[in-house]
């Protein structure tokens, strides 16, 4: 007896076609959101003519000559810096001999008891810059004269913003509450040059003109400008 055809399962078929697209689809899910932890974007990037979304730079000044410092406002290296170098700084700036680009970095998180002091005060660095440009060294400077000691808790948000309104910024405690450039922080951090010398990133750095230089090969505050010659 000759045997009927054999009829197919088109559904059957059909249904396991769709299980191994939606497997291959959730395959490639995974894989994209383990890449993303484990490589972030540099997520929200402030926007405003005085920040460069490239490299980071707050910009501050004018003038001809490049001075770039990269900084963490727990690392007491870079207190003793600001305290030294900091007015000779505001002098070239202010006399329209330099442009200083400030890059808040983060290195020291781990040495404010879990609270990522250096990441929320550099996060603040730019909810200040972005709000009011002229206010982003005297915010730098204010933050330096209140440095928490290495190893606490440093400062809150609310004390950070504070100091913000004490050099005549407000309306950014959603900016600095939020971590709203968080990841940016990192992201930039992650682009800091290493000095002349050493084997990772280290602060404060310094950069004359885009190249990093030796903190030991600094002159005295009082020559500074020979840095441009």
């Amino acid at each position: 007896m000759a045997q009927g055809t054999r009829k197919v399962n088109w559904f059957a078929i059909w249904v396991s076609v769709a299980v191994v697209v939606a497997l291959v689809i959730v395959t490639v899910l995974v894989v994209t959101l383990n890449n993303e932890a484990e490589n972030p974007g540099p997520g929200e990037t402030p926007a405003a003519s005085n920040i460069d979304p490239e490299t980071g730079a707050i910009l501050v000044g004018d003038g001809e000559d490049r001075l770039d410092t990269y900084i963490d406002f727990m690392c007491p290296v870079c207190g003793q810096f600001e305290q030294i170098y900091g007015p000779a700084i505001e002098g070239l700036v202010d006399d329209g001999a330099i442009t200083l680009g400030i890059h808040p970095i983060s290195i020291l998180d781990r040495q404010s008891q879990g609270t990522e002091f250096s990441t929320r005060a550099a996060n603040a660095m730019y909810c200040v810059a972005e709000s009011d440009p002229d206010a982003s060294l005297p915010f730098l400077q204010a933050m330096f004269q209140s440095q928490p000691a290495e190893g606490t808790a440093g400062l809150a948000n609310e004390e950070i913003l504070a100091i913000a309104e004490g050099v005549g910024v407000t309306g950014i405690d959603a900016c600095v509450n939020d971590g709203e450039y968080e990841r940016f922080v990192a992201a930039m951090t992650e682009k800091t040059p290493i000095q002349p010398g050493m084997e990772g990133i280290a602060t404060p750095t310094i950069a004359v003109n885009g190249e990093a230089i030796a903190n030991r090969d600094l002159p005295e505050p009082d020559q500074l400008a020979t840095l441009f010659e």
